[in-house]
């Protein structure tokens, strides 16, 4: 059996019954790192609430390490570790005291676990004394993180971790839970950053409380079924439009500084979309194959 194993999980809210979790089933391997990648509202944080068992579900059922999350909620969380999407540590304690309260919650001591959160704690050792809440985004990050380890926890739940973190911390934190994985720590991560896709064993493509797809990165990119083509001009503000307009094109969209599209026969199309774009004044116009990114094949999921 998974570390994580879910069938049929659903969650709705209020009396409209908003549905945020729909019939959602996944499995996740002991000590792989998986991530459930979607935008704001995708249903990842109810899902991770429902596993965490601080959410009930209104259908489907679950197990993490074996156990029910409804009929075993207490021996669960004794054996997780969940790092919430918003920072909710103690900020008026210090950093030394917030970790020390959850190793005494969890009746363990910093010591006898202080080989798994060493490398992250001594960068935070220098402000030992500082209140949490006067940490940057990026050590806060850190602090949770120890404090969600240091009761040694089988399935670690990392809610959207990196958001509004900058780009070294987040390179930084991936490498911790690298680190971590290392030590059998099955991790299941959340986050709305397509490029940090690439850094799980697997993920699960999700929007609008459904799960779109679930593989490797490397095979979600490699089932992209269409040639894919970026383009860039002088006149990038026009630029996406016309090429929507384009009779033959099957979607276009912004991508970094170039626009992605596909459309229905490459060979003859190329040449003419390229004449048709000088018509409309794209001047040092640049149109050329491109490889699929998992943005790419989340957008193409989207309008299958």
């Amino acid at each position: 059996m998974g570390a994580v194993v879910v069938k049929d999980i659903s969650k709705h809210y209020g009396k409209e019954k908003f549905v945020a979790v729909d019939n959602v089933s996944l499995s996740v391997n002991r000590g792989e790192i998986f991530g459930i990648i979607g935008p704001d509202g995708a249903g990842k944080t109810s899902l991770f609430r429902v596993l965490t068992t601080l959410l009930l579900p209104d259908g489907g059922s679950a197990t993490v390490d074996g156990l029910d999350v409804v009929k075993d909620f207490k021996q669960i969380r004794k054996i997780i570790g969940y790092m919430p999407g918003k920072f909710s540590l103690y900020q008026d304690l210090t950093v030394e005291e917030n970790l020390n309260f959850f190793a005494t919650i969890f009746n363990t001591t910093i010591k006898e676990n202080y080989h798994l959160i060493k490398d992250i704690y001594i960068q935070l050792e220098p402000f030992k004394d500082r209140r949490a809440g006067k940490l940057s985004g990026g050590m806060k990050q850190k602090l949770a993180l120890c404090c969600a380890l240091i009761h040694k926890p089988t399935v670690l739940f990392l809610d959207e971790p990196t958001t509004g973190v900058d780009p070294v911390s987040r390179k930084e934190f991936w490498q911790m839970l690298k680190n971590l994985k290392n030590e059998g720590i099955t991790i299941l991560v959340s986050t709305p950053y397509m490029d940090e896709a690439t850094m799980c064993d697997r993920i699960a493509l999700m929007q609008k409380s459904k799960i779109l797809a679930i593989e490797t990165p490397q095979a979600i990119i490699d089932s992209f079924p269409l040639n894919l083509y970026k383009a860039r001009s002088s006149v990038t503000s026009s630029l996406l439009n016309d090429i929507r307009n384009w009779s033959d094109a099957i979607y276009a969209y912004p991508y970094g500084e170039n626009v992605h599209f596909t459309f229905k026969s490459d060979e003859v199309n190329t040449e003419k979309l390229t004449d048709y774009l000088i018509e409309k004044k794209h001047l040092n116009l640049i149109m050329e194959p491109d490889t699929a990114s998992i943005e790419d094949c989340f957008i193409h999921l989207l309008r299958a």
